[in-house]
């Protein structure tokens, strides 16, 4: 008979190559998404915002990376203190982890899943830029990035993912993303747009997106990514969980395709490519928490649900009066409720854990819970991320001037521009014009002909 030290070494958990390396490209796939999301945002802004929306996104792989060694990864996943934030000294600096040493109940290293994880914190905030489209300094908002990420995401994280967190141990269920990362997001991106204002011209000019292609283009990444983003969160392979994760993936998210282009068609009389690719992100968005608790039916319900109600929420900035540029608060932050509430009706019990909704004999038990955690993750970022957005404001000034609004965000913050335009060189006047946008993609219906705006290029 062995003996208990043996039959306890035998038991212990050994690093896996196979689940290591399949994380490691996990976290490769997220990190692709910050850049898609430069691109999806990229496209949607006026030509002399363009390179400025790319950048917005862009430096929270800077930001976000340096702070996350030094101590986000400490107070997201440390030992947990009062349920509301983690601290481990040995997770600050990377300082106190060794290559081998493995996550607790995981075959990875502890490296593989910080840098997982750090995915996520780098592409959390820069879902917020959208909102603040052409009118945010870029000074104001790297500062915003690093008190955000602070005292918002690392707090939150720590409560949904962290051991001890309040809401983990509540019992909601968030598969990767649905409260921490959207909810998250679209309620900060609310709160900072209700306080610096809205832009200049705000539903009186066309406002249209300048490149279609680029939209399409960073949509298919973050769909791309958006599999490592989900799949990984089980941190490893072996029991099928992270499979169901990735059908249920691709499955929502085709089905909130043609939910919105459905609702386009009946409300509308078009089917718009922005509206697939808007489609595509509020699929992809919905599903994340939900993902490894339904069944692939349950899937297109929730992607189905979230393409529709998406849609419609997209234009209640301007029956509120609230200048969300680019939708982020009725794509990630409504598609995040949605999905999010969804786990309290679909949860089939078959899939990470033996927990059932309501359709499926579970009652009320989980929706509850999921409730809770939704309106706990909205209301703290909503008000500490307003709250932030004041300070700034009121301090350095968070918005450009009215006339470096008008003449182009590029010029005043990165003394660039994305397109040349002559060509040959010499300072001319080129007119830029963008398709006609219909009302479900941000705004009222335009007469028939294209918008004109005069730049000034230089060589």
């Amino acid at each position: 008979m062995a003996s208990a030290a043996v039959m306890l070494a035998a038991d212990a958990p050994r690093l896996s190559s196979a689940n290591t390396g399949f994380m490691l490209i996990c976290s490769a796939l997220v990190m692709l998404m910050t850049p898609g999301l430069a691109f999806f945002y990229g496209g949607m802004v006026r030509v002399k915002s363009t390179l400025n929306m790319l950048m917005m996104s862009f430096i929270s792989l800077g930001i976000v990376t340096v702070l996350w060694v030094l101590y986000g990864f400490s107070m997201a996943f440390g030992t947990d203190h009062g349920s509301l934030i983690g601290w481990t000294s040995d997770f600050v600096g990377f300082s106190g982890i060794g290559k081998t040493d493995l996550w607790p109940d995981t075959t990875i290293p502890v490296f593989v899943f910080a840098v997982f994880q750090l995915m996520f914190a780098v592409l959390t905030p820069a879902l917020i830029s959208g909102a603040l489209a052409d009118r945010v300094k870029f000074t104001a908002w790297t500062l915003f990035l690093v008190l955000w990420a602070t005292v918002v995401y690392f707090p939150v994280a720590h409560w949904v993912w962290g051991a001890g967190g309040w809401a983990y141990e509540l019992g909601v269920i968030d598969f990767a993303g649905g409260t921490a990362v959207h909810i998250n997001a679209g309620a900060a991106a609310l709160a900072v747009v209700l306080v610096i204002g809205k832009r200049v011209g705000f539903n009186k000019d066309p406002m249209r997106p300048h490149s279609l292609p680029l939209v399409m283009l960073g949509a298919a990444l973050l769909w791309f990514g958006w599999f490592g983003f989900n799949a990984g969160s089980w941190l490893g392979n072996d029991d099928g969980v992270g499979a169901l994760m990735f059908v249920n993936t691709q499955i929502a998210t085709a089905a909130a395709v043609l939910a919105w282009l459905a609702y386009e068609k009946i409300r509308h009389g078009a089917c718009t490519t922005l509206g697939a690719a808007s489609g595509a992100v509020a699929g992809l968005v919905a599903i994340t928490p939900a993902g490894g608790a339904v069944t692939p039916l349950g899937a297109i319900a929730v992607g189905a649900v979230a393409g529709v109600l998406c849609a419609m929420a997209v234009g209640l900035k301007y029956r509120l009066g609230y200048d969300d540029s680019l939708d982020v608060v009725g794509v990630h932050m409504v598609g995040g409720i949605i999905g999010s509430v969804l786990v309290g009706f679909f949860a089939s019990g078959t899939g990470q854990s033996d927990v059932k909704g309501l359709f499926y004999g579970g009652g009320l038990d989980q929706l509850w819970k999921q409730c809770v955690g939704v309106i706990g993750v909205l209301a703290y970022s909503l008000v500490v991320s307003a709250a932030l957005a004041f300070l700034l404001d009121r301090t350095i000034g968070m918005r450009v001037s009215e006339d470096e609004e008008i003449s182009g965000i590029d010029r005043s913050q990165h003394a660039e521009t994305a397109y040349d335009f002559t060509g040959a060189g010499g300072g001319v006047v080129t007119a830029v014009t963008s398709p006609v946008r219909p009302a479900a993609q941000g705004g009222p219906a335009l007469p028939s002909g294209a918008a004109t705006e005069s730049k000034k290029v230089d060589a």
